[in-house]
């Protein structure tokens, strides 16, 4: 019978970490993790550690010796710095004109004072290979030394990056999504809604009208989706309202040829199980509702009260739409003040999940 070592303390493993570096000059983070048998995600909490008593420096993909003190002071040889030392933070988005802006005009409001730069680049929601490549760049071209990213969540490719960016030698902060990884699930950094709670919200705002059987329509390709349906399976169990008799539709994207079909059948059933209440996420997918709603004569809200997920134009539709509306300003201004203290004379910093409420905004859609 083999007796397998107990796993080694977190000094042992920054002692044997330094000697291996000593050695070699430079070591990736996969190579760390197994030779330590050790997730990525622990040895990045080593190395931040290292880091900031300046034992090590931290280089795309892993770690070497520090330079000397004449190199460090030239602004040019320090990776991701410019003139005035701030530290480059990449930032890559899924979206440039939707939703995101406002969480970008968050985060760039507020890296002076948290004494970074910020780098931006779009990319997309589910493809995994563009935001490797985005994130690449920023690491081989720009230097960054942290980073904020949204990447797609969904798929085995999607889990590949999301190991790929928990393994990077940089802090890593998600914006708008969670992850875990290895074998014990440790969570990556994060930043996001309580999409759940906002479902929540729109639920009882309903119910509080008088509404006994609330249904619910979202776009299956976004990764919001999961979290809105369960707040709202959750709260319907919470107040005591029957889900299995009323619209429980995931529906193609808006632009997808299927939808109009998708919708007159959302519509059908409504009409069918007396559905007098939906939330819909986005607030394209409302208004579209709302316009066919028009079209077949189902008065809104008489008929059909409607909430929209998202907040971005719903108060430009007729009639305005009642939303729950993300704080996307302060995800932003949160990701880069989480980024800044991981950065910044914080060694051992655990990993922190912040979760931003969102609010209820009454508008003519769900009035009474």
């Amino acid at each position: 019978m083999t007796v397998s070592e107990p796993p080694l303390l977190a000094a042992q493993r920054r002692e044997r970490l330094l000697a291996d570096l000593r050695a070699r000059g430079t070591l990736r983070v996969s190579d760390i993790a197994r030779a330590l048998g050790v997730t990525p995600v622990t040895v990045r909490r080593d190395i931040a550690q290292l880091a900031g008593e300046g034992a090590i420096e931290r280089v795309h993909g892993g770690i070497r010796l520090p330079r000397t003190q004449e190199m460090s002071e030239d602004p040019e040889a320090t990776p991701g710095l410019e003139e005035g030392g701030h530290p480059a933070v990449g930032m890559v988005v899924p979206s440039l004109d939707y939703y995101w802006p406002e969480i970008i005009r968050g985060a760039r409001d507020a890296a002076p004072a948290a004494g970074v730069r910020l780098v931006l680049r779009g990319s997309s929601y589910d493809d995994v290979h563009d935001v490797r490549r985005q994130v690449t760049w920023l690491l081989e071209t720009v230097g960054i030394q942290g980073l904020l990213i949204a990447p797609p969540t969904i798929g085995d490719e999607a889990s590949r990056l999301i190991t790929w960016l928990a393994s990077l030698a940089i802090p890593v902060t998600f914006v708008e999504r969670t992850a875990t990884v290895g074998p014990y699930r440790e969570h990556v950094e994060s930043v996001s809604t309580d999409h759940a709670f906002g479902a929540s919200l729109a639920v009882r705002h309903l119910v509080g009208l008088g509404h006994t059987k609330i249904g619910f329509l979202a776009s299956s390709t976004s990764p919001t989706t999961p979290a809105v349906r369960r707040g709202w399976m959750e709260t319907s169990a919470e107040t005591d309202l029957d889900v299995t008799a009323t619209l429980d539709v995931t529906t193609p994207d808006y632009r997808d040829p299927r939808w109009h079909d998708e919708l007159d059948s959302s519509l059908d059933t409504c009409l069918a199980t007396g559905t007098t209440a939906v939330l819909v996420h986005s607030d394209r997918e409302a208004i579209s509702l709302v316009a066919r709603c028009e079209e077949r004569g189902i008065k809104v809200p008489g008929d059909l009260a409607v909430v929209a997920y998202d907040d971005e134009v719903a108060g430009l539709a007729n009639p305005a739409l009642s939303a729950i509306r993300p704080a996307k300003y302060a995800i932003g201004e949160a990701a880069v003040q989480l980024q800044a203290r991981r950065l910044f004379a914080e060694p051992g910093r655990p990993v922190h999940r912040i979760r931003i409420s969102p609010q209820l905004v009454v508008r003519d859609s769900s009035r009474t």
